[in-house]
């Protein structure tokens, strides 16, 4: 008899142990799914100082100074719309490294690519688009993520640069703007020439084109973003 009530009494404290466990799960789910809903339909709010503060968005003092930081004179800024995944407005975790795309549509402005971004149904975007005549576009702040380098949006930031043709080769003035704007960047978030890659190096996608199958043409650029930043210290 005393057996079978110990055996009973260890059923029911089993039992709740295993309640309590189930409710701690499922107040966890409920929270997590609250912050996503709130995150999704409410960015801005989501990404203010203070709940950033409590959910630890800005982990980087890079991050927090991209969002104070002003654009040049020589940066047009057309910030697209928060919509689906092309701008989503949430915050970057860190700015480890600045990515350069090809736009792989030989011939479309940065007009055109921005404005592409824009559209509801786009899924894609960057932070920087550099035009045929050396025009750059800015499309999102420089403290949220772009949607353009995979699982590097979080801690990048995003450069796609138009190309007259299907080589992806960049004309003169097109280079010559990405250079100035790539050695800002890291002169801005100390950056060393080491943190230039392509989208190739994230995912092996043959992105920009010309400068996966030019490796030594890639190797240039990233020199010539070097001198550039040591000349304008």
């Amino acid at each position: 008899m005393y057996k079978n009530e110990v055996r009973k009494k260890n059923k029911k404290a089993s039992k709740k142990i295993g309640r309590f466990f189930l409710s701690i799960i499922f107040i966890a789910l409920i929270i997590f799914g609250g912050i996503k809903i709130f995150q999704s339909f409410f960015p801005q709010a989501y990404n203010s100082s203070f709940v950033s503060s409590v959910f630890g968005i800005y982990s980087s003092k890079k991050v927090k100074k991209a969002a104070e930081l002003q654009m040049p004179d020589w940066i047009d800024s057309q910030i697209i719309a928060i919509h689906s995944t092309a701008r989503t407005g949430i915050q970057l975790t860190d700015i480890k490294d600045v990515v350069i795309h090809y736009v792989g549509n030989p011939g479309s402005t940065a007009k055109n690519n921005r404005d592409y971004f824009n559209r509801l149904s786009t899924r894609v975007s960057s932070h920087f688009i550099v035009g045929l005549d050396g025009e750059i576009i800015q499309c999102v702040p420089l403290n949220e993520k772009s949607a353009a380098s995979n699982n590097r949006n979080i801690d990048t930031i995003s450069i796609e640069v138009c190309h007259p043709d299907e080589t992806g080769k960049f004309n003169e003035k097109t280079y010559n703007s990405l250079i100035k704007l790539t050695a800002w960047l890291c002169k801005e978030f100390d950056l060393s020439e080491e943190h230039i890659i392509r989208h190739y190096d994230v995912t092996g996608k043959i992105c920009p084109k010309y400068y996966v199958e030019h490796p030594d043409a890639w190797e240039t650029l990233k020199s010539d973003v070097t001198d550039y930043y040591e000349n304008s210290r």
